[in-house]
């Protein structure tokens, strides 16, 4: 790409995530414009706000259960927030060299060389600036209805169309109807697996060669922030494929089954020459700090705590699958540390009602139902939650 060219669509791009980031309500209402104009047959509320209430995240005066965030309520390795104390005095300086060991054992863990890695401050940074590279001259996106909207959102301020293929009737992607999608214009496919906000996963072998054939016409986007809470964890990952040269993305997070949400730290995975051209408009993992940077690598290492959470939520996972059964309220399998479900009163109203009962949750629309996303938490938040659940759901 010539310089003028680079500096061309940079500037674009920029002034698009600037938009995004200043002015982000009148963002979502031109965003809803968009995806009517488009046809797009959902409108995903991680973008486009569905509840009139907002709850406050917190009030000092009254403890609520956060159950909207999808985070680990157990938090991370006490490992980790030892050495996140110890480096704390080294925090006037830039991390590059921890930031560099970082990558040396990610790439050890995925299997990959150093050069496979890109670090950023969450994964979902990584998604956007993925994006703004793929879209900086416009063409399609395609994902899941309903999907996780980071990219999507980042491509249609570029310019680009979004193609929502929804899912099939058993909750995975319909990969046959995606690769029917694909045309010329179509610069990524991107796929969560397992899928926000549904918690529903597709069939390893038929994403593997899935990825694999439809790789050579456009790069695939695989987002598996939730794998490790999946049944078969990260055995069902899609990140041989960047092994063996194909044009696949594989993106992972810090934030979810290690506990660093607040803290910021993901990467993906791919072609060295992809991100190579990423690496030239942006700096990797400049966004990350010291100490995050110190407490994702001994994170790493601490499988016990890793073990228990992942048990812990699983557990409360199917007593809450458990506890949906018994109220006869219809649900979508979950493979994520949250469980989705259909409720027959106004999202709004039910939203309202679990917060003013010490609880903060996700409602959604898409389907023509109304749907409410749980996050699974400790053993008191989730008996609050169910306390909840039975005075206010209506049959």
């Amino acid at each position: 790409m010539h310089s003028s060219s680079r500096r061309n669509w940079i500037k674009k791009s920029a002034l698009g995530i600037g938009a995004v980031a200043a002015t982000p309500f009148t963002t979502w209402a031109n965003r809803v414009v968009i995806a009517n104009e488009t046809n797009s047959t959902f409108l995903h509320p991680e973008t486009f706000p569905f509840n009139e209430f907002t709850p406050p995240y917190i009030l000092p005066e009254k403890p609520l259960a956060i159950l909207a965030w999808n985070e680990n309520p157990y938090g991370f390795s006490p490992m980790a927030l030892e050495a996140i104390n110890e480096s704390t005095s080294k925090a006037n300086r830039y991390g590059w060299q921890d930031l560099m060991g970082l990558k040396k054992v990610i790439a050890e863990k995925e299997g990959v060389n150093p050069s496979n890695i890109m670090l950023g401050p969450g994964s979902t940074d990584l998604l956007e600036r993925t994006s703004v590279y793929c879209f900086r001259d416009g063409g399609n996106v395609i994902s899941a209805d309903p999907a996780y909207m980071s990219v999507i959102s980042v491509a249609q301020a570029s310019g680009a169309t979004w193609k929502a293929i929804k899912l099939t009737e058993n909750y995975e992607h319909d990969l046959e109807g995606m690769e029917l999608a694909m045309d010329k214009e179509t610069k990524l496919v991107y796929i969560a697996n397992p899928n926000n906000p549904t918690g529903s996963k597709t069939n390893r072998n038929d994403l593997y060669e899935f990825c694999a054939k439809v790789s050579k016409k456009a790069p695939v986007f695989v987002d598996e922030a939730y794998l490790e809470f999946s049944k078969n964890g990260l055995e069902d990952s899609m990140v041989d494929l960047v092994k063996k040269g194909k044009n696949v993305i594989i993106s992972r997070t810090f934030s979810k089954i290690y506990g660093m949400a607040g803290m910021r730290c993901g990467y993906i995975v791919a072609h060295e020459d992809l991100i190579t051209e990423l690496s030239n408009f942006t700096i990797p993992g400049f966004g990350i700090s010291s100490p995050t940077i110190i407490a994702a690598q001994v994170a790493l290492d601490d499988k016990e705590h890793l073990h228990k959470c992942r048990t812990d939520i699983l557990e409360y996972r199917d007593i809450t699958i458990k506890y949906l059964i018994t109220k006869n309220i219809n649900y979508i399998p979950s493979e994520a540390n949250f469980v989705i479900f259909e409720i027959n009163m106004d999202g709004t109203k039910f939203t309202e009602e679990m917060y003013n009962s010490g609880i903060v949750i996700r409602t959604f629309k898409f389907w023509d139902k109304t749907w409410c996303r749980v996050t699974i938490g400790t053993d008191d938040e989730m008996r609050v939650f169910f306390n909840a659940m039975d005075k206010i759901y209506r049959k």
